[in-house]
């Protein structure tokens, strides 16, 4: 085994640790390595879906205005490098070597969490290359996640909704506050968020930190003018800024609210010292390069022509509405649909979301032993009256689905990142 796989497994093993609450080892870790978190300016980000794309449009932007940018986000598809990134670059595999055994010993003694240790690394990595700006996503919740510790110059809480009710609570409300636990005091704080009493749960938090929290309704619009799968086409406007037909690179009637709440960050950003020179064409700018900025993947992603391919990361009820929603504005039809999901996740609503969609159901089971298995998805989906079949692993799934795909009919691949991931490694094995 290389040096680069032992240290890869080393740092998956820690998986078995789970979730810890508290940010006891994460603050040990990074003491270690010299408090590397203050030494950039950060973004924070945290929301139940659309973290991932508003996070990465934010570190698109600025690197499209010059700003050397790291962007952390979690979980990777294909390569765990992908998690950390500068200007779109992944982190080298000698750089996370070097990391790892330099923190390993203190990792082996805290009972440090893999998303403990590889924030830590991520925050040096930024810290050593120099990095202007580091656009933070958290993992888990908000309050008790590892990212917790930064202090950042803006903080973004995108959507809320119902998941990992065991660890963030039973309501709308009591997970708005675990999320609501990013906002420090007298940082600015601008949310997507719109259910009533969650939004009242996050205004109660910004008001006790002295926090100034912003609401994309209250501060901006926006209006979708044309979409395709390569993007969206939108008149977006803010309180200071009309900004125009904005191109935005990734496509979903979802990711017009995503760039609004991207652009108000940016703004809020701006007014700092050393951030100035943002141009209101570099932000459009960054809109349109999310992709070649950031590597961002897996977002009503077209992976393969012929057949069409879909890929989208949706793993929760709210997404899937997110997706299906997308889908129909794209003129709908029904695909071959590759669905494999964790089993922690409400995987019934989501079926009975995608069901409508699928004229043949192929239940996957992604490696991991937090998979669904693929009986419980079959039955679901011929519970709904839909046909399905048991297609096995991933790979085995998608080559099932290119087979039964007929007269170009599409293919969707969706349910979790793991399964996504899984397919686009089968597709560049030639598959």
């Amino acid at each position: 085994m290389s040096r680069a796989d032992s240290t890869l497994r080393f740092l998956f093993d820690l998986q078995f640790f789970g979730i810890k609450a508290g940010l006891g080892n994460i603050r040990t870790l990074l003491t270690f390595l010299g408090n590397p978190e203050r030494r950039f300016a950060s973004i924070h980000v945290a929301g139940t879906n659309g973290k991932g794309s508003t996070a990465a449009m934010i570190a698109s932007v600025l690197t499209a205005a010059g700003y050397r940018t790291g962007l952390y986000t979690s979980p990777h598809l294909l390569d765990f490098a992908e998690r950390i990134r500068i200007d779109g670059r992944m982190i080298p595999r000698d750089e996370v070597i070097r990391y790892t055994e330099c923190m390993k010993p203190t990792i082996q003694r805290t009972g440090a969490t893999f998303f403990e240790a590889t924030t830590a690394m991520a925050f040096k990595y930024f810290a050593e290359k120099g990095v202007d700006a580091g656009v933070v996503e958290t993992g888990l919740g908000g309050r008790w996640d590892a990212t917790n510790v930064i202090t950042p110059v803006v903080s973004v809480i995108t959507t809320i909704g119902l998941e990992h009710t065991e660890y963030l609570g039973n309501t709308l409300s009591q997970i708005a506050f675990e999320k609501g636990g990013i906002i420090k005091p007298s940082v600015p704080c601008v949310t997507g968020v719109v259910q009533h009493g969650a939004l009242r749960t996050l205004r109660r938090v910004a008001a006790s930190r002295g926090s100034e929290l912003s609401d994309v309704d209250s501060f901006s619009s926006v209006k979708i003018v044309d979409r395709s799968l390569t993007g969206v086409r939108v008149k977006l406007r803010t309180r200071g800024v009309c900004y125009g037909d904005v191109a935005i690179g990734l496509p979903g009637d979802h990711q017009a609210r995503n760039a609004q709440l991207a652009v108000m960050a940016i703004e809020r950003v701006r007014k700092l010292h050393g951030f100035e020179r943002i141009s209101k064409e570099q932000i459009v700018d960054g809109l349109a390069r999310i992709g070649r900025n950031t590597g961002l993947r897996g977002r009503l992603d077209l992976v393969r022509n012929r057949p069409m391919v879909i890929a989208d990361v949706a793993h929760n009820p709210d997404a899937i509405k997110t997706l299906t929603h997308s889908l129909r504005s794209l003129g709908g039809g029904n695909f071959v649909v590759v669905f494999g999901v964790m089993r922690d996740k409400d995987y019934r609503s989501m079926i009975r979301l995608i069901a409508p969609f699928s004229r043949l159901a192929i239940a996957v089971r992604p490696e991991g032993v937090r998979a669904l298995e693929t009986g419980a998805i079959v039955g679901s989906f011929h519970a709904l009256g839909r046909c399905a079949i048991d297609g096995g692993t991933v790979a085995r799934g998608v080559a099932a689905a290119l087979r039964a795909a007929r007269g170009g009919e599409p293919i969707l691949v969706t349910g979790s990142h793991y399964v996504v991931g899984e397919l686009l490694k089968f597709l560049n094995s030639g598959g």
